[in-house]
């Protein structure tokens, strides 16, 4: 794994203008392998090491898929999506982790992942005006926790040290993501994501190979693990509401294209996701992205929409249906469009 302090500073992936002036610019670093793990195109240091952060739930879901504890304790499709989610705590979503918690026979005050404000402004509105403060159910992550949880009660592992990285589903998944992205556990370096559980670093291009087998498991991964894929990815796909929510990138990105491919934001500019196989990528994609700033807001949507663009996923006609991510429009106090924030990258 290469020395953190010889990063490349990425290239130039999003440009902000006001006035037609250049005002700011984001960095990036961005790889798309094929399933046979070939390169199809890179921009920056593909090797650039990152946190993955939320990006990694679909894979830290596949140990609990492969344990029989998902149907022992009669998780649902829906379920397992939300495991894989960063949700805007929606009341879909809190009722659905909620349920999760029921079938383990435990409850919100189980978690351990803390407690803010839901993404989903109306959500957060509807508990301002009913005078009531978040609980855990609200946290983006409480799917995955909830899922954590139930592991563990499946597997009679601890229930109250369940976050800590040396806890046996902790443990469990790191070496799921060293499977999944082809890379030592030795090398993946271990960070606490905001939610309080075990995070992980590592390059980019191994990021990529993690979701490029999600869509395209290879040939030496057995059965059994074959099958966890399909069902992870299938589950992300009828049920995009579950991985982020009302106006949130990965639910509008796979209701646009569903049944094509996966996606998964994570925090600082983190972005996953996977294409599934078809005439024109036999063998599927994975793609990486991470804006070097950790700009969420803005640079990573224009950047990721204008990926699909370009490799011919996202046709004119759907591209327009979300054409208010990217180009991104810049507005003053009163409204007016004043700038934008453009992709002037090319693949």
């Amino acid at each position: 794994m290469p020395d953190e302090t010889s990063r490349s500073p990425g290239e130039v992936l999003v440009h902000v203008t006001r006035g037609g002036t250049l005002e700011s610019l984001h960095r990036g670093h961005l790889v798309i392998l094929d399933g046979g793990g070939n390169t199809i195109t890179s921009l920056g240091d593909t090797e650039r090491v990152a946190f993955i952060r939320s990006s990694s739930k679909p894979l830290q879901v596949m140990p609990f898929v492969m344990s029989g504890g998902v149907e022992n304790l009669g998780f649902t499709e829906k379920e397992i999506a939300l495991a894989c989610g960063s949700h805007g705590g929606e009341p879909m979503h809190t009722e659905t982790a909620t349920a999760m918690l029921d079938k383990a026979g435990l409850s919100e005050k189980d978690l351990r992942c803390g407690t803010h404000t839901p993404f989903n402004e109306a959500a957060a509105r509807a508990l301002s005006e009913a005078r009531r403060e978040p609980n855990q159910l609200h946290n983006n992550c409480s799917g995955k926790h909830a899922a954590m949880l139930a592991f563990a009660k499946y597997l009679g592992a601890p229930l109250n040290n369940y976050e800590t990285p040396e806890h046996p589903i902790q443990q469990k998944m790191l070496g799921m993501m060293a499977k999944m992205c082809e890379i030592s556990r030795e090398e993946i370096k271990i960070g606490i994501d905001g939610c309080c559980a075990p995070n992980f670093a590592l390059p980019l291009i191994n990021m990529a190979r993690g979701f490029s087998h999600l869509v395209y498991p290879p040939e030496n991964f057995d059965e059994e693990l074959r099958k966890a894929c399909r069902r992870v990815a299938s589950a992300m796909m009828n049920y995009p509401e579950m991985i982020g929510g009302t106006e949130r990138l990965d639910t509008l990105i796979m209701q646009c294209l569903g049944g094509q491919m996966i996606s998964k934001i994570g925090a600082e500019g983190v972005w996953l996701a996977g294409i599934l196989p078809s005439p024109k990528f036999e063998k599927g994609l994975g793609i990486a992205l991470k804006i070097e700033d950790g700009n969420d807001n803005r640079a990573r949507a224009a950047a990721a929409l204008e990926i699909l663009k370009q490799l011919g996923v996202l046709d004119e006609a759907n591209y327009r249906m979300l054409w208010e991510h990217s180009p991104l429009a810049i507005k003053n106090r009163r409204g007016d469009i004043v700038g934008e924030v453009k992709p002037v990258f090319s693949l």
